[in-house]
Formats: structure tokens, sequence, C-alpha cells
């Protein structure tokens, strides 16, 4: 059958199926008609297209220029016009998308569209705040309004697919990447990640949004001493208790891809873990999208010593249900010899195929290739005002007041000298934070700027000193914190001449995200003598924290009245830091993330366990399990977040002591602001199960409400427990309710709760 035939009969199998399907889109299409249009197409395809499917590359050449014509560029070039690739990565715009895309879809022997692939982690060109900061807002619809705006702009520029979320549950600050994530809860954690596939993907049917991505695909966070790639041991209740739940979530939410992680875990390398990938994700959940390596993660098992070269690596690689090969060119270049060598069935690779196809097919890319490539469109919608007002509005509920002494905070809008100090405060490319690879250096607002738009205070600005150097995204110069004090003196005078200061401190942007680990998570460089040198002349100091993890600041926590955590808040930065410290926002931020005393206490979170010996009933007892010269708790709780309105907690009840089986009771708590300031309080429910199977943690988040007060107004906030909040992954390997004993505990963070008590039975 020459060309012209095979391509004639592709068309004629695609037109006779949808004759019987209604004009609404593929995306609308039921199961059954999807399956069989995949079905008809693998029927014509060759074994080496099929494997093509499996191969996504980089952008390798200058799409405007001249086609490449040696080397890898070329190569890859080749497999392009030969069929052999499924998707790219890395490009973007639509007049770079459109060249790429025609060349797979009129060039190629069957024409099938591509994937495009980006990295849209939090906003894409116009930058909303780290997904860590998001998770501080609580507020689950503007995280999915977040993502939806970051979709419809990358849609714009031709991108059908972000590798986002990242829903790994992070317990350890030292490692970069927990400014990608939601924190260390996995509740919270789940109900984020459902919020942000629903955002990106929303109704794949129109031109505005993208297919998500959850990962990494799992343990990734759970990497020893924090350290970035690092191998991850954990027990197997954990992994089902703490890990996995998100990524359930996200399958839920109808995710359609998954990426796996660079970790081993439990010495086997997730990419190559026949059980996360074939018997978890695809058999017992269900989960019918494809799975994506990481990049270059095929390959990796060779180094991680599971893979003895690259030809191996594939073979464990697509046995174990990793689906697309991200960059090592080991599928390509060897699943053909591995099905005529029987290594691997050539079943397997259809699996594989269909999966990608039938993801295509549901983006509607077969009905129109060029669905994401609209010049007009394009310029229409990136950048344009909508999307800066919705990261504005996500940066202001990003915002955690951790501190207020003497109520320093709101600055008066008038009539005072304020000293602003810290490179960070002047820095314009610092709040777009890591992993913002389509935005513009340079194009934040930054704090000072912020701050000007408050005409009637005098401003004064010093640098004080630099936080680092070497600011690049991808690479970074070995010593990266400055120890110049050149600027002190300078910064002093400024502090005793003033009313009040604002100091800007904390990490670059680029300080944290992949392959940014720190051992020591305090004020990098020399900012924390600026601290105290400017405290010794001014104590009426606002410390403004802006940093992509948790930091270890006991020093400012216990000598700086006003402290307020705004993380790396993209694009919109400085106008929604200057909103909340004139008090035009109210702030309203919880903490996602526990932030620990010192960095030993690493890694640290709320709902751990008690162990044999919490405390001893002799005062002087060493034999228990605590520090010697440091406290056990945090300096501040995971659900700590201060406003400038004053909350109360009161009158727990419970609508009855037991429920059984497929009963329920209600928990209600009334709350008050007590106080001429309206604002919003997050009301969190925590749960402790008493006895179980496998021992249980102090507490764990089961629910919690964004709920608005006006001034002195009073609401009643109820609860529902069931079943299914207090059941778990129990010794039995199963998830279940066990009967016992609980506690319930209601109130504004982790560690501050009004507290009640229930028992679980069982009937059956």
């Amino acid at each position: 059958m020459d060309l012209k035939s095979l391509k004639s009969y592709f068309i004629l199998c695609a037109f006779v199926l949808s004759c019987s399907t209604p004009k609404k889109g593929l995306v609308s299409s039921n199961k059954k008609t999807i399956d069989a249009k995949v079905d008809s197409l693998l029927s014509i395809m060759t074994l080496e297209e099929k494997i093509g499917q499996l191969n996504q590359y980089n952008g390798f050449w200058e799409i405007t220029g001249p086609a490449p014509k040696e080397g890898q560029a070329a190569k890859k070039y080749n497999d392009l016009k030969k069929g052999l690739v499924g998707s790219m990565l890395n490009v973007k715009g639509v007049k770079d998308v459109y060249a790429i895309q025609k060349i797979a879809v009129e060039q190629t022997r069957l024409g099938i569209p591509l994937l495009f692939g980006f990295d849209v982690i939090h906003g894409h060109k116009t930058i909303s705040p780290i997904p860590l900061g998001e998770a501080a807002s609580w507020d689950l619809e503007a995280i999915k309004k977040s993502a939806e705006v970051a979709a419809e702009e990358a849609a714009a520029e031709g991108i059908n697919w972000t590798f986002a979320p990242m829903v790994d549950i992070s317990r350890d600050a030292r490692w970069g990447r927990v400014m990608e994530g939601a924190g260390e809860d996995t509740y919270l954690g789940s109900k984020i990640a459902e919020a942000r596939v629903k955002g990106f993907q929303g109704d794949l049917s129109s031109n505005k949004n993208i297919l998500a991505c959850a990962k990494h695909f799992a343990g990734y966070a759970f990497a020893e001493a924090g350290r970035d790639y690092n191998t991850v041991t954990v027990s197997d209740e954990v992994l089902h208790n703490v890990i996995l739940p998100p990524f359930q979530a996200t399958i839920d939410a109808g995710v359609k891809t998954f990426m796996n992680s660079f970790n081993e875990l439990n010495g086997i390398p997730a990419t190559g873990n026949a059980y996360l990938q074939r018997t978890l994700l695809k058999d017992k959940w269900n989960f019918e999208g494809f799975v994506v390596s990481d990049w270059g993660s095929i390959n990796e098992m060779i180094a991680h010593g599971y893979a003895k070269d690259s030809k191996h690596a594939a073979e464990i690689a697509i046995n174990a249900g990793s689906d697309m090969d991200m960059e090592s060119y080991s599928y390509l270049d060897n699943l053909t010899t591995l099905v005529k060598e029987g290594k691997v069935k050539e079943a397997t690779i259809n699996d594989a195929a269909k999966r990608i196809l039938k993801v295509k097919f549901e983006l509607g890319l077969f009905d129109n290739p060029y669905k994401y490539c609209n010049e007009a469109h394009e310029k229409a919608t990136v950048g344009k005002k909508d999307i800066h007002d919705a990261v504005l509005d996500m940066a202001k509920k990003s915002i955690v007041l951790l501190k207020n002494e003497n109520n320093l905070l709101p600055l008066q809008k008038s009539g005072k000298k304020i000293a602003v100090i810290g490179a960070l405060a002047n820095d314009k490319t610092s709040p777009l934070g890591s992993w913002r690879i389509a935005a513009e250096d340079q194009s934040a607002i930054s704090v000072l700027e912020g701050l000007q738009n408050y005409p009637n205070n005098t401003i004064t600005y010093e640098k004080g000193a630099d936080v680092t150097h070497g600011r690049t995204q991808f690479v970074w110069e070995t010593h990266i914190n400055t120890t110049d004090k050149s600027g002190f003196n300078a910064a002093i005078e400024v502090a005793k001449k003033n009313d009040v200061v604002i100091m800007v401190l904390g990490e670059h942007g680029l300080q944290t995200g992949e392959g940014r680990s720190r051992t020591d998570i305090g004020l990098p460089g020399v900012q924390q003598e600026l601290l105290e040198e400017i405290y010794k002349v001014n104590k009426n100091i606002v410390l403004v924290l802006t940093n992509g993890r948790p930091l270890a600041i006991p020093w400012a926590a216990e000598n700086i009245p006003a402290i307020l955590e705004t993380w790396h808040l993209g694009t919109q930065s400085g106008h929604a830091i200057a909103q909340v410290l004139y008090g035009d926002y109210n702030p309203s931020g919880k903490l996602p993330m526990t932030f620990p005393r010192n960095v030993a206490q690493l890694p640290i979170y709320y709902n751990y366990k008690n162990t044999g010996r919490p405390t001893m009933n002799e005062p002087e007892s060493v034999f228990w399990s605590h520090y010697s010269d440091e406290k056990n708790s945090p300096q501040f709780a995971f659900g700590h977040g201060l406003s400038y309105s004053k909350f109360e907690y009161s009158d727990l009840k419970l609508s009855q002591s037991s429920f059984s089986d497929n009963g329920k009771l209600t928990v209600s708590v009334t709350l008050k602001n007590n106080s001429a300031v309206a604002g919003k309080e997050v009301v969190q429910l925590y749960i402790r199960d008493l006895i179980g199977s496998f021992t249980r943690p102090v507490k764990e988040l089961k629910g919690f409400e964004l709920v608005a007060l006006n001034p002195f107004e009073t609401k009643t906030i109820t609860f529902t427990i069931s079943t299914e909040t207090i059941s778990y992954y129990t010794a039995n390997q199963k998830w279940e309710a066990e009967p016992g004993d609980f506690k319930v505990f209601v109130g504004g963070s982790s560690d501050k709760n009004l507290e009640a008590n229930f028992q679980y039975f069982k009937t059956n």
C-alpha cells in the first residue's frame, strides 16, 4: 500500500467511525468510540511508528531557520519526519509550534499530531506565586483559577500539556523542590492536587485548557537528608497513608498523564517500578492515561545500578509501565530489537501507544491538530489584564502573617518615614521564583515599586547587602552567598532616621527548586547579621520574608515584632505585599508546612507519631524523645497564620458521642470576629485515632473551611465525620475504618485547638 493509499485508508476509517458520533468534538465521544478510533489507527501502524509515539524530544533546532544537516539535531529532525516522535517539549510560541506540528501532520506517513509539553508550574509568562505559596492560601477556588489562567496563557502560545501539578508530600525544607508542591499534609495536598488538575484541564474541547501531569510518582520528596535525587526508603504504611493519596486524588479529578520520579523507592528506581506503574496505577486504580518518564530517568537506571545499559533500561522501563521516554532515546534505539528478541511483547508497545494516542484523541488533536495555533489569539491573550488580575489576587491570598506584636501592621498610610532595606526589596527577577521558564527576567513588580503606590509616606531605600550571585535558571555557581558587608553602614544610618524599617530578606527565587537543596535554611549570606545590626538602632522592624521553603529564623521570631511570609509571589509580587502591609488586604494565609527552630529538627511535621516515650514523669529524666539543646516544637506550626482581625473559637459541640458503619456525626464550633476589621479565617478540623493496627499520628487534618466574617460577626461552622473521614491504610493492607476511640480538634492552626471525644463502632 503506497503513502497516498495508507493516508486515505486512515482518513476513511476515522470518517466511518465518526459518523456514529454526535458532532460535539472528539472529546465528548464515548470511551468505546475513541477506543475504536485508536484501534483502527494502531492496526495500520508499523512497530517502529508505535514506538515513535513513545518518544519525546526536547526542542532541538531554530525552527524558523534551516533544517539541521548533521549531528544529533539532524537525527531528531529526520525522526520527526519519519513519524518517530510522539511529543515535543520546551517548544513554545504559535509560530514554532505550528511549524513542527505541520511536519508531523503533513509530512509523515500517517499524519499523527504531536503533544507539546512545557513546565507550566505556577503561571506561564505571567507568573503566579510558587505552588507552596498558593497552598498557603488554603483557597481551593483561587488555586483552581490560578491553574486556569496559566493554562489559558500557555495554550495561547501553542502548548497543550503541562508537567504539573507536583503533588509530592514534603516534610524536609532542605529539599529545594518543596517550593513546587503543596507542603507536608496529605489531606490538604490532595485537595490542592484536585483543584490544580481541574484548573489546568477544564474542558479539553476548549483551546484554553491543557493536559495536566501528576508528578513525581512516587516518594520523590522523601529523599534522604533532603538531597535532591537521593535514595528513598519508606514503609508500606507511609507510602499508602502519606505519599499516595494526592496521586489518587488527581485520578479522581480526571488527570490524563503521570510522570514517574528520579528516585529509587525501597531499592527499585521509580521509572522501573512495576508495582507503582502497573499493579497500582494502571490495574488497581484503573488509570487510563499514560506515564511519561522524567528527563532522562530511564537511562539513569544505569547509574542506579539497576540496568546494565540503555537497552536493558528500556526493557525494564517499558515492562514496568513507563509509556513515554523523555529525552533518553532508549525506547527509539532499543525497543524494536527487544520486541524481536522476545524480551518485550508487542502487546506492551501497543498498550503504551494506545494510551498516548487516546489522550491525543481526547484532546481533540485529530479533530484539529492546529487548535492551539492561532497567532491572533496568542497576541490577545498573553499578558492580558485578566491574567494579571488573577495572579495579583492569588498573590495576596498566599501571604501569611507570622507575627504582629503591638499591632505594628498594618502601616499608617500617611505621615510616616519608612526605611526599606534589603537587596530583595528592589529585585524584579527574584519574585518570579524557580520554575518560571517562560517568564522574562526583570518582569516582576518589586516590593519597592509596590510601596511607591502609597505616596503619603516618605520612603528611603538602602540595599544593605546582596543575597546571591550567579543567578541563572539551570546553572548555579558553587558559592552562592555573598559576604560583602560594605552596605551595612548606609543601611544603619537610614534605619536610625526613620519611624519604621521594612526589611525584605530571604532567598533569591533561584535558591530553591530542582537541584537546590540546602544544609543551612537560615537567611543566606550576611542577611542575619544585617538584621541584627539594624535592630540595634531601630526595633520597629517589619520583616518581609521572600523565600521558597520554610526557613529557620529563631532570632527573628524571638526579636522582630512583625514578620510577613510572602514566598515568591510572581509577577504582581510588590503590589500584593504593599497592599497587605498597608491593610488594603487583610492577610488570611496559613502555613502549609512547618517552620523549624533549627535545621537539625528536619524532617519536622505536625502529624508525627507519639513514640513510646513522648514525655517522662520525672522532671530531670533524659530518657524520652527530645533534644538536649532545643525544644521539640516548631517555630511556627502547620496551619499557623494571623490576621488583622481577631478571631475567637468557642462552643465546640458534637451531634453525638459515637457512630457506626454507615452513620456519621457532625462537629460544630462558634467563630467570632472580635474586631472592627473584616477578615477571613481558615477553620481547621483535626482528628486523632487513639488506637490502630498501625500506630497513628497525634493528629491529622481532615477538613477545613475558609470563612469570611464582618466586624464582630459570629458564625457557626459545621463539619461532618463519617467512616471515610477516619479510614486509613491499615495493617490489613486496605483502606478501612477501625473501631475505637477518637479525639477531634478544631481551631485556627494545628497547635491551637478546642478538643472533644467520640467513638466509632462496627456492627458488621
